[in-house]
């Protein structure tokens, strides 16, 4: 599903990405991990199209995801660390959502509903004046709700409660199948039953690619 191939990126006189090259698969659930630096975020960031490389591509199920990008991102739900400041309200935002990228409206109220987040009472509250923790259970409703068959997930529990990790974790037990799952972590003991892989990166390069 994603094709890494010789990837290079470098800002200034840094390499960020240093010649990476792997895939990841249909029903592989994924803990990319490293030190700060090590090039995690820019290689999420080159999946996604956000970066041009300097050398290299990334295939999306075939599609370049620079040349292509529109297409690439239907097929991908990304939740970051940090929630973008979006000013539109509860109502507004999964109106948007349901327009640009045909989720269903119920689908995202119901996942909201299973991580306990109760939008009737917020809906006409601004994303940006949620909580953190409000915020980041949005985000996980809509990456759920929109089926994608690629999710990645940058730190995504940082925000929550226990008992809200515990419903995601559940959440994405149930969804999996199918699917590349990407975790961006530093709490592997937290999604260590979720993952069947985990690669390690430092100094723009992966040092280490297990199937567990």
């Amino acid at each position: 599903m994603i094709q890494v191939s010789g990837l290079t990126k470098k800002f200034g006189a840094h390499i960020s990405l240093d010649n990476v090259s792997c895939e990841f698969n249909k029903n592989e659930s994924i803990a990319l991990m490293g030190a700060n630096g090590a090039g995690k975020t820019t290689l999420i960031r080159s999946i996604l199209g956000y970066y041009h490389p300097d050398s290299g591509e990334v295939l999306i199920n075939g599609l370049n995801t620079i040349k292509e990008r529109v297409k690439v991102l239907e097929n991908i739900s990304f939740v970051p660390q940090l929630p973008p400041p979006i000013k539109l309200s509860l109502d507004e935002l999964m109106q948007y959502i349901s327009v640009s990228a045909k989720v269903e409206r119920d689908l995202i109220l119901h996942y909201a509903n299973d991580m306990k987040l109760d939008v009737t009472a917020n809906l006409n509250k601004s994303f940006f004046k949620l909580s953190g923790g409000m915020k980041q259970k949005m985000l996980i409703a809509i990456s759920l709700a929109k089926k994608s068959n690629i999710i990645i997930y940058d730190e995504p529990t940082a925000n929550l409660d226990p008992k809200a990790r515990d419903d995601f974790y559940r959440l994405l037990k149930q969804n999996e199948d199918e699917k590349v799952l990407l975790f961006v972590t530093h709490r592997l003991e937290e999604i260590k039953d979720l993952v069947n892989r985990q690669i390690y990166m430092d100094l723009g390069k992966i040092v280490s690619d297990e199937k567990i």
